[in-house]
């Protein structure tokens, strides 16, 4: 039997060993990216209703009217984007979608993808699905910067896009106008497109404020902006994306997510709609509240001797393993669930080649307690 070589082809994801092992083992499992929380309850409770008192037929493809209004609405407030919700935004079933819909409605085989490493499992599988080669730039701890000169080298007249995820999961970067304006200028004389997965905008720390490659002049008017409501409102089982493009490009991406998932539950886009609108106060009290929690952990890990790398945003902190002499990241996660009863992932899985393989992510994103039984096990942890 002759199966599709990209999907017969990968291996079973560190996340799914690594949630196994927790199962297996025991373990505080501060592998997988989900807060313990279930999210805000008026948003809960809007889905709840719309779900008993609206339609739950097909929405329209493109997304309920008034979740794209919101969308626009919110970026407006956040942000400073103008966007035309009736032209410029697009409701998909969750940002992987929408990621999948960019690259399918903008990738033929032969073109180049840029891949910034350490990077979200799902890209290179999409990439290649898509028929794209992937060009790989390898970033480094302790800061993960883009190097200029570095993403110059793989952009050519092949080059199609560069999927940039700011804040960066794995690592916890946040990438500043600078830095985006780092990649406009590596990729001024080119045709490139920017895929920018922003699904972590909300999550940032110690005052900073997000900005969209769409705000950065050389940018503007090549960018794809993905969102996530899962990520906002810290329920990444409801899979509510957005998908924001020029009307030329957004057109044709929408014909992909047509002939995916076309439409997204209703009562979800209601329930979204309506937590887009929320107060500042409330997106503020949810950062300061794992901004919290990642002190906490980042204390309690350095206590018993381990060094933490900058979380400047998403709900991971990273550990510098080289400190205490590990130069495994998979030995030691491994280890670190069997003996200790605490999963983690080894960044190393994030990278397609050449990867770093001294550093180990944790989810900090879970209360208190199992946070301190987590320090607690690790305490007792001989590497």
């Amino acid at each position: 039997m002759i199966l599709n070589s990209v999907y017969s082809a990968l291996p079973v994801t560190v996340f799914e060993r690594m949630s196994q092992l927790a199962r297996e083992c025991g373990a505080v499992n501060l592998g997988q990216g989900f807060p313990d929380d279930p999210g805000p309850e008026d948003v809960r409770r809007k889905a709840a209703e719309a779900v008993v008192s609206g339609s739950n037929q097909y929405p329209p493809m493109m997304g309920l009217p008034e979740l794209r209004r919101a969308v626009a609405a919110h970026y407006g407030r956040w942000q400073g984007l103008e966007l035309d919700p009736d032209a410029e935004v697009m409701v998909t079933s969750g940002a992987t979608e929408a990621i999948a819909c960019a690259l399918f409605g903008l990738v033929e085989p032969g073109d180049e993808v840029v891949l910034l490493q350490p990077l979200y499992d799902a890209y290179l599988p999409l990439v290649c699905r898509a028929g794209a080669v992937p060009r790989f730039v390898s970033l480094a701890p302790p800061d993960w910067r883009i190097d200029e000169d570095a993403l110059r080298a793989v952009v050519g007249p092949k080059t199609k896009a560069v999927l940039l995820n700011n804040p960066l999961n794995p690592s916890g970067a946040v990438y500043s106008r600078e830095d985006l304006e780092t990649v406009a200028r590596a990729i001024q004389d080119s045709n490139a497109l920017v895929i920018a997965d922003e699904v972590w905008e909300h999550v940032v720390f110690d005052g900073r404020a997000h900005v969209s490659a769409m705000a950065v002049e050389g940018l503007a008017d090549r960018t794809v902006k993905i969102g996530s409501a899962g990520k906002m409102f810290g329920m990444t089982g409801w899979k509510v994306g957005f998908l924001c493009a020029r009307p030329d490009i957004l057109k044709v991406l929408a014909k992909a997510h047509q002939f995916l998932t076309f439409t997204t539950p209703p009562n979800l886009q209601s329930a979204v709609a309506y937590g887009l609108g929320k107060e500042r106060a409330w997106f503020e009290g949810m950062r300061a509240g794992l901004q919290a929690k990642r002190d906490r952990f980042a204390a309690g890990l350095a206590r018993v001797g381990l060094a933490p790398l900058e979380s400047a945003g998403t709900y991971f902190l990273n550990v510098d393993l080289s400190s205490i002499g590990v130069a495994d990241d998979v030995a030691f996660c491994e280890r670190l669930v069997r003996e200790a009863r605490v999963a983690s992932i080894p960044v190393s899985a994030f990278y397609a080649e050449n990867a770093v393989r001294t550093v180990a992510r944790f989810c900090f994103a879970k209360d208190d307690a199992t946070l301190d039984e987590a320090v607690a096990r690790i305490a007792a942890f001989r590497p």
